[in-house]
């Protein structure tokens, strides 16, 4: 079968910060089936079109005055069951060691962790292809290491491609990004009582049935991996 996956990140550049506005660096998929694509973005367009929402949306957009339009949208999104799912993978800046790991080289530290985020959700006999939203690398083989990488370790599989694309492009990223920065939010306690963004996170936390944080590998709706770096059992 054939899927494919939308990817953003919250904080990407926390890595190397010397004075952190976070704990967590989140990456953040949403997983369809391709053929279902089509679909979702026309009822995505509806959604944004019942609302008047011009332009893009994203976490950063999230204000009084569309809040309605977001609390719809994680509605929706939680609505779908299993056609679309999200997993994200939280790394904790603290604990993230660029000089012995990755070569003090930040921009494959994070690439790595993208490929922990890909890697246990791709399953044996499918197809995959994997969008991630447009950044600037000091590396520009990056995406294509990636894919490599991907292919060498799911060999009952086949990634088709890693292609980065901008967020204004593609609605399904936009989700992401929304997605994300929730996640992002909640588990970067970050959120203000009674703010237009708490509202969002509480929808989405009241129709999921729970507080997002940290999930078993099982999860399938909203996986929240926080990925641990100190070893142990």
């Amino acid at each position: 079968m054939k899927f494919e996956v939308y990817c953003d990140e919250s904080y990407p550049d926390l890595l190397s910060s010397g004075k952190p506005k976070a704990r967590y660096m989140l990456i953040g998929s949403l997983w369809l089936k391709a053929q279902n694509r089509e679909g979702f973005k026309q009822e995505l367009h509806a959604l944004r079109d019942k609302h008047k929402i011009g332009g893009e949306f994203k976490w950063q957009k999230v204000s009084p005055s569309r809040v309605e339009f977001y609390k719809d949208l994680m509605t929706w999104f939680c609505s779908q069951a299993a056609n679309l799912r999200f997993r994200c993978i939280a790394v904790a800046q603290s604990e993230v060691n660029l000089v012995r790991y990755h070569d003090n080289d930040q921009e494959l530290g994070f690439y790595k962790f993208y490929y922990q985020l890909q890697h246990h959700w791709i399953a044996d006999f499918n197809e995959y292809a994997i969008f991630c939203d447009f950044k600037t690398n000091r590396h520009r083989d990056r995406l294509h290491v990636l894919k490599r990488c991907l292919n060498a370790s799911n060999l009952s599989a086949t990634i088709t491609g890693v292609q980065a694309i901008r967020s204004n492009e593609s609605v399904l990223i936009q989700l992401t990004d929304v997605l994300t920065g929730a996640a992002s939010a909640r588990l970067n306690a970050s959120l203000e009582q009674d703010s237009a963004k708490s509202e969002i996170v509480n929808c989405l936390e009241s129709t999921l049935g729970r507080k997002i944080g940290h999930t078993l590998k099982a999860e399938q709706k909203f996986n929240v991996f926080v990925i641990d770096l100190q070893g142990g059992w």
